[in-house]
């Protein structure tokens, strides 16, 4: 099944952010997930006081590296910021490494506010750390072997698909399918 957007209304391009995330396996049984984000503009564009730039050069051009384990616990980070607005953006690298440690997963974006949050770091290392978890659970293999069978895997509950009584849970998951509370559907 297929859900396409309605088409558009007569528009012009004002803006592109382009996010990409990769995950790589490396030979010593650690993973590295990757989150580049890169903004461009169709035309000119200025800041005044810092600079201009040309169409389509990127003002925001950045990189992190997460090495994180199969329990998704960040052992490493590295941080480049190819191209930024302005000339203090670089200073946001360094605080990164105070997400060493912290896990991806739940209390994920908590971690990072915490870490990072506000004048504490970068809106765009922010905006890309908080989607790198989703990446590293679909590219560590192993992420949710050897843990507690009590406990029903992290994924179940976060999406209408992954609900507690959809029927993909009922189908994969039964031991952790929830018959539909009635009082709550009936209107």
């Amino acid at each position: 099944m297929s859900i396409s957007l309605p088409t558009a209304a007569p528009r012009q391009l004002a803006h592109t952010r382009e996010v990409t995330f990769h995950g790589y396996r490396r030979d010593d049984g650690l993973w590295d997930i990757e989150g580049h984000l890169r903004d461009t503009k169709p035309v000119p564009f200025t800041i005044p006081n810092e600079r201009t730039w040309e169409a389509n050069e990127p003002m925001h051009d950045m990189h992190i590296r997460l090495t994180v384990d199969t329990q998704l616990v960040i052992r490493d980070i590295a941080v480049a910021m190819h191209k930024v607005p302005h000339a203090g953006c670089p200073e946001a690298a360094l605080p990164m490494h105070k997400m060493i440690g912290c896990t991806l997963g739940a209390g994920w974006r908590r971690a990072i506010e915490e870490n990072l949050g506000n004048e504490k770091g970068c809106t765009h290392l922010r905006e890309l750390l908080f989607n790198m978890a989703t990446a590293a659970f679909q590219s560590v293999t192993g992420t949710f072997a050897n843990r507690n069978t009590d406990q029903p895997p992290p994924h179940l509950g976060r999406c209408m698909a992954w609900g507690f009584n959809s029927p993909l849970v009922e189908r994969l998951h039964p031991v952790f399918f929830k018959w539909p509370d009635k009082a709550k559907t009936v209107k």
